[in-house]
């Protein structure tokens, strides 16, 4: 029988000490530090793993998102040896956080502005009644029979996904909600459009769109690109992140936390088997810099 990961923090402001545990016979210890964020030192505009040794391992973890509330934090991670990938939660609850496997992996998730939706690509989940989610749903028309791999959305309820092609090319589109049903989708311009765009990120005000993809003068594989909403409603020319956020290994995956102030995004840190990749975390004020250079 598979033994399920264990992990608990403190997340009261009296506590010094939290533990991470495995199982019953090999606990370890880690300093608690009285800050949100699972406790950890918030980042510069220099990116660091996040939560070393709690999230951030040597092995393979993608994916990390927040609920509005902070309180959950759910991220991909690979299974003992011979699992399958496992999604997962650290939330707090009774004063503890706790890490909890909630099944193998079903999507790439992400928690919509409003807290009130799970999204896991073509697929999703919502809040009850009871402060749960629900059992997983698959979207309907006319989004069912694409082959999303991350939809995002954006304060006004509007879509934003990628479509992951067998060639592994893809595209990304958005889909509007007018009168309580979301319109066909449309293609974003071929400005962001070059053929290899992926894991669109939607700010909840639409001001910006990041998303990842490998391009001429690129640094060398996957980099994260942003594009700035224009005065006239179109999207400006995608703006490399640069090398601090960018480097020769697959970045990709960004993500930008629901209070505005840091910037998730995932890194190959092995081989191309990619047996090693890391969630890291930077200040947001990237984005304002890069902002004030348009």
């Amino acid at each position: 029988m598979k033994v399920t990961k264990l992990l608990i923090l403190t997340c009261g402001i009296s506590v010094n000490v939290v533990f991470a545990q495995k199982n019953t016979e090999n606990t370890t210890s880690f300093p608690y530090l009285e800050k949100p964020y699972l406790g950890q030192i918030p980042p510069s505009l220099i990116p660091e793993p996040f939560a070393s040794g709690i999230v951030t391992t040597d092995g393979w973890e993608v994916s990390g998102v927040f609920t509005p509330d902070l309180k959950e934090f759910y991220f991909i991670r690979e299974g003992e040896e011979g699992v399958e990938q496992e999604f997962v939660v650290v939330q707090c609850e009774n004063n503890q956080w706790k890490d909890s496997v909630i099944s193998s992996r079903i999507g790439i998730p992400y928690i919509s502005p409003d807290g009130k939706t799970m999204h896991l690509g073509k697929r999703y989940k919502q809040r009850t009644e009871n402060g749960k989610w629900s059992e997983v749903k698959n979207l309907e028309y006319p989004f069912k029979d694409l082959p999303i791999m991350r939809l995002t959305s954006s304060a006004k309820g509007t879509y934003f996904f990628d479509e992951f092609k067998s060639d592994f090319t893809g595209d990304i589109r958005y889909s509007r909600l007018v009168d309580g049903k979301y319109e066909e989708p449309k293609l974003l311009n071929s400005k962001i459009n070059s053929g290899k765009s992926f894991h669109p990120f939607i700010a909840p005000d639409e001001s910006y769109l990041i998303f990842d993809g490998k391009r001429e003068g690129g640094y060398g594989d996957s980099d994260i690109y942003i594009s700035f909403k224009q005065q006239d409603g179109s999207w400006g020319e995608p703006v490399n992140m640069g090398d601090k956020i960018n480097t020769s290994s697959w970045e990709a995956v960004a993500y930008v936390t629901p209070d505005g102030k840091y910037l998730f995004f995932n890194r190959n840190m092995g081989s191309k088997n990619y047996e090693n990749v890391d969630i890291f975390w930077v200040s947001a004020q990237i984005i304002e810099k890069l902002r004030s250079k348009q």
